[in-house]
């Protein structure tokens, strides 16, 4: 049913262009304020910092805040205190779209360039980017609210970055394993974006395979709103690279969800994932983006 809805709704919105209200510039102050908490690896004063931020930020933009706090147990035995926020709009719509991006950052800098996997990762770009365009997108909704016969739910998920991919996979995509079992009461979303990756001084965003197979449907609407939007060169619709990240968990679970990210982003799991590799501009693209969606789900 809710394919079918999908493909309804792609036909009667192809040809409406949404305005663009996303404020690039605010949202970059979002990475900015998340930076300050420092590193925001679970365990840490940081990360405690900033659970505190988000939860309360949240609150004060949607009509109600779901907060799911559990404890992992790592594979080495260590207990993380994780926390989820889901920020929610029209709760009691049935027509439901869900954005996501984890807020957590990578306790060792492994990347593939990174000199020194002994530091941390100070997450300019994986993990403060995503939030910093929910963030955004937060504040559109508040000012702006979407229709009553649309919901909209904004999922800041922990622990996406904790762990080993290939050695310990059950310590890393810990937040959005536990929203799949844990969803909020109600319908699930007709699809979900998670957004990661998304402020490269550099953007450019290829389509992601598992996302391709997995929904390629939300693939093509979300590409060709970009397309429709200017953001043809940006939004490539070639795929590219094939990833796990939150967003097979949530497939997993049932959920249409893809992957919007800009896996080659040369800082990637260094060091030198920082402030002055990230801009506003790619912030505002992928915003407007992210808003259209929203208006043309509402029908505006």
């Amino acid at each position: 049913m809710h394919f079918l809805l999908l493909l309804l709704l792609l036909i009667a919105c192809r040809d409406k262009v949404p305005p663009r209200e996303f404020d690039g510039q605010s949202a970059f102050q979002y990475i900015e304020r998340q930076l300050e908490f420092g590193y925001r690896i679970p365990g840490t004063e940081g990360h405690r910092r900033m659970a505190a931020w988000l939860d309360s930020t949240a609150r004060q933009r949607a009509d109600s805040v779901i907060t799911q706090r559990w404890t992992h147990v790592t594979g080495k035995g260590d207990s993380l205190e994780l926390q989820n926020v889901i920020a929610r709009y029209n709760p009691s719509a049935e027509k439901r779209i869900l954005f996501l991006a984890h807020w957590d950052t990578r306790p060792t800098a492994d990347g593939p360039r990174s000199p020194d996997s002994s530091k941390a990762v100070m997450g300019a770009n994986d993990g403060a980017s995503g939030v910093a365009l929910l963030l955004g997108v937060a504040d559109m909704l508040k000012r702006a609210p979407p229709p009553p016969e649309l919901g909209v739910d904004l999922l800041f998920t922990d622990g996406e970055d904790y762990g080993d991919f290939t050695e310990t996979p059950n310590d890393v995509l810990i937040g959005s394993r536990h929203y799949a079992a844990n969803q909020p009461p109600g319908p699930a979303p007709l699809y979900a974006v998670l957004f990661d990756l998304v402020a490269d001084k550099d953007l450019q965003i290829y389509e992601e395979g598992n996302s391709a197979t997995g929904a390629p449907e939300v693939v093509s609407l979300v590409w060709d709103l970009a397309r429709d939007l200017g953001y043809g060169k940006i939004f490539v619709d070639t795929p590219k690279h094939l990833l796990i990240d939150d967003h097979i968990e949530l497939q997993k679970a049932g959920i249409r969800a893809i992957d919007v990210v800009d896996f080659d982003y040369p800082y990637w799991h260094t060091p030198f994932d920082t402030i002055d590799k990230v801009s506003a501009q790619s912030l505002q693209i992928v915003g407007d983006v992210a808003m259209g969606l929203v208006r043309r789900e509402g029908g505006r």
